[in-house]
């Protein structure tokens, strides 16, 4: 394990939403290199920064048209290394995404791989080897191109159509007139070309990547076992180059992925974790209505930690630009029992930037660059009450996304000046997870109390030392649970105290309480 993954708390930053310093309404790097400040006083210690390449942004970068180039409209790669150098210099750490799945259709690769004429590039992305054959029956692929250059074939593409796949080569070959094996030297070529990009930023200062959809690599692949063993090597190339490099996957189960060789995976909204029951449901578990069921989502991270302990950390995040901000369906003081959840877990916690204020997500905008429902959940950063939240002197109707418009909306500035604020709990949580080691990154994880339908959600912290009872009712009623220990100091409290009444504990309405046991 990369030593300062085992206490890291992130912070992602959407660039184009975070702030902006040259006034063209879009998000630059200075911006971030700015605001570290504010990052570092909440407590986090560590980035992650959605793509900053040059781009053609139909899918707001994840469409890379240069892995080695700054995007112009966020600076160039000098202040890039800048952000690199101010981040160390702090002694935090950052991890840039990497998306090694597909390109955007303007990168160079991509228009060599389209001339008809056989050259180096040709085989870089997956192709058929007739026009009018296409991936049907293909396992994860998601579409297809074709009559896009006089090359006979058609080439498969990730998502969005101008999203081409690279190939790694097949794991399963159904039709060896086109696809091609892992062992292919078209698909050797594309892993040596990505190993290139992470040299390339590594060399720079980056300190690991976030890796965009990691387990849909490698092609008809239904159990990911070539998927795995391809990643297996690019750990094997990083334990040599790089050993510090951290890696963190965007994959969602956590018992393939940290076998492949990640340090970290995250519990996600899709796959099978059950995350959304959580807090990104009609009926989150985090509601004080209290219909929410939590069961689904234990079960699973008991099925990944226990054969993971030890070999890899699980990430919990408060939300991601992918989905809506969980304002969506809580308020504030719901928002703090879940952020009691997420920094008391095992693994390292992710905020995403505006979490930590409560910034809601703005429904009914108009989808930009390819975000569609995910564009409300992109908005600017709320810094203060000055021009556009103090995100950008642009003009109000020259902003890449639109500003929240409510009068009474969270910004960085009120929260910081209020106590009782989202930020301020937030906070608090942060510095408490620091002090203790048994509330951080290895210590161990059993959970006690979760039944079907039913709350509160009880969980033990433990190492060799220290033992700490985390008790969760978000629910707007008192509810009890079995409990044959003792308990003695209460080192964090939201909400009513705990009363142990004839084995059995009793626990306050929208309470979160963490306390040492006694042994």
């Amino acid at each position: 394990m990369v030593e300062w993954l085992k206490n890291a708390i992130f912070y992602e930053i959407y660039p184009q939403s975070f702030a902006d310093t040259n006034a063209d309404g879009i998000g630059d790097i200075k911006g971030i290199i700015e605001h570290l400040d504010y990052i570092q006083e909440l407590g986090c210690n560590a980035l992650w920064l959605n793509p900053c390449f040059e781009s053609p942004f139909l899918d707001a970068g994840y469409d890379v048209s240069d892995y080695m180039k700054v995007a112009p409209r966020y600076g160039t790669n000098a202040d890039l290394k800048c952000l690199f150098d101010e981040v160390h210099r702090r002694g935090m750490h950052i991890m840039l995404d990497l998306v090694p799945g597909h390109t955007s259709w303007e990168h160079a690769w991509f228009k060599e791989s389209l001339k008809p004429e056989k050259n180096l590039y040709s085989g870089r992305y997956v192709w058929t080897d007739d026009a009018w054959k296409d991936f049907d029956g293909i396992g994860n692929i998601r579409g297809f191109l074709r009559g896009m250059s006089d090359r006979d074939g058609s080439v498969a593409a990730n998502f969005y159509s101008h999203q081409p796949c690279l190939n790694y080569g097949f794991y399963e070959i159904t039709d060896p007139a086109w696809q091609q094996t892992m062992e292919s030297e078209d698909a050797l070529a594309t892993c040596e070309a990505i190993k290139d990009v992470m040299r390339f930023w590594l060399g720079m200062g980056c300190d690991g990547f976030r890796v965009d959809m990691a387990g849909s690599l490698v092609k008809n692949d239904p159990e990911q076992e070539g998927t795995i063993a391809l990643w297996q090597r690019f750990r094997d190339f990083l334990d040599k180059e790089y050993p510090d490099a951290a890696m963190i996957s965007e994959w969602g189960e956590p018992d393939r992925s940290l076998r492949s060789g990640f340090h970290m995976d995250f519990m996600l909204h899709f796959g099978p974790s059950h995350y959304t029951d959580l807090y990104h449901d009609d009926n989150p578990y985090f509601s004080r209505d209290g219909k929410g069921n939590a069961k689904a989502f234990i079960d699973y991270y008991r099925k990944c930690y226990e054969p993971t302990n030890g070999k890899g950390m699980i990430c919990m995040p408060s939300g991601n630009h992918d989905m809506k901000r969980f304002s969506n369906w809580l308020d504030d003081e719901e928002i703090k029992i879940v952020f009691a959840f997420i920094l008391s877990l095992p693994g390292a916690p992710f905020i995403y930037y505006g979490d930590e204020l409560g910034m809601k997500y703005l429904k009914g905008l108009v989808s930009v660059e390819g975000g569609y429902y995910r564009t409300g959940s992109r908005s600017p950063m709320q810094w203060d009450d000055g021009l556009n939240a103090g995100f950008s002197s642009a003009k109000k109707e020259d902003l890449y996304i639109p500003i929240d418009s409510d009068e009474n909306r969270p910004t960085a500035k009120k929260q910081m000046a209020d106590e009782n604020s989202v930020y301020h709990e937030v906070k608090k949580l942060i510095t408490l997870r620091q002090a203790n080691q048994v509330l951080q990154s290895e210590a161990e994880v059993e959970f006690l109390y979760c039944e079907e339908n039913a709350y509160p959600l009880v969980y033990r912290r433990f190492n060799e030392e220290d033992s700490v009872l985390i008790v969760i009712n978000p629910s707007g009623r008192e509810v009890q649970f079995p409990y044959d220990g003792t308990l003695g100091e209460v080192i964090y409290q939201k909400g009513g105290s705990l009363e142990a009444v004839n084995g059995k504990i009793i626990v306050p309405a929208e309470t979160a309480v963490f306390a040492k046991e006694i042994k």
